[in-house]
């Protein structure tokens, strides 16, 4: 794995498992770093999410997925750099402690580098991954967790999709149970502007993930 820049080229996806391996890509940018210029324009000049690409549960997940998503269009298309560098920092960086911490440890155990981390590296080595030399990033951080859930959508170097058990096995055990509680305090801090809205689709995408799990 890598700070959530990873691309690896898998086998030809449906459009829906496309459009999931995408939310993820997204979403491990976003909690990665602060979205540069680029990353800004692309997504304020993205389109309407087509509600084809979306799963239909039954419920109204799908349409509060594309309202999110419309809503986070709209804030990237007036977000500055500079301020969206300093929200990233003063969110999740801080002096000393940050406002919202981003890593499994924190929120299941309350402690960095704890055995959700090491239940995240087992899971990642039975399955084939490893962190890159390089990255500074730990493996219990949301970004990296949502690039696994990528890279298991899309295959492995060039192979495959990952099984649906696996990729339940993965969302169930390392990202559902604290994931949501992480967008709940984002959406709650003062400090979250922009991010607000990254967490508002981040709690909307994973209700659709985790009702889709529920069926298989």
């Amino acid at each position: 794995m890598s700070d959530g820049h990873v691309a690896v080229l898998g086998a030809p996806l449906a459009p829906e498992e496309q459009a999931r391996a995408d939310f993820y890509a997204l979403l491990s940018r976003l909690y990665a770093a602060a979205p540069d210029a680029a990353l800004l324009r692309a997504i304020a000049q993205a389109p309407a999410l087509g509600m084809a690409t979306l799963v239909d549960d039954g419920h109204d997940s799908a349409g509060q997925l594309a309202a999110a998503w419309d809503r986070l269009r709209l804030a990237s298309s007036v977000m500055e750099t500079q301020a969206a560098d300093q929200e990233y920092a003063d969110l999740f960086i801080g002096v000393g402690k940050s406002e919202v911490n981003l890593h499994a440890s924190h929120w299941i155990t309350g402690f960095m580098m704890d055995k959700p981390l090491v239940e995240v590296r087992a899971t990642l080595a039975r399955l084939g991954l490893a962190r890159q030399a390089h990255a500074s990033m730990v493996e219990d951080h949301i970004a990296a967790l949502f690039e696994t859930m990528r890279l298991l959508i899309s295959g492995l170097e060039g192979g495959p999709p990952s099984r649906i058990e696996d990729q339940q096995d993965f969302f169930e055990r390392h990202i559902a149970p604290w994931a949501p509680r992480c967008c709940a305090a984002i959406r709650a801090n003062s400090v979250a502007n922009y991010y607000r809205r990254v967490a508002e689709l981040t709690d909307s995408f994973m209700t659709i993930e985790r009702d889709s799990f529920a069926m298989v």
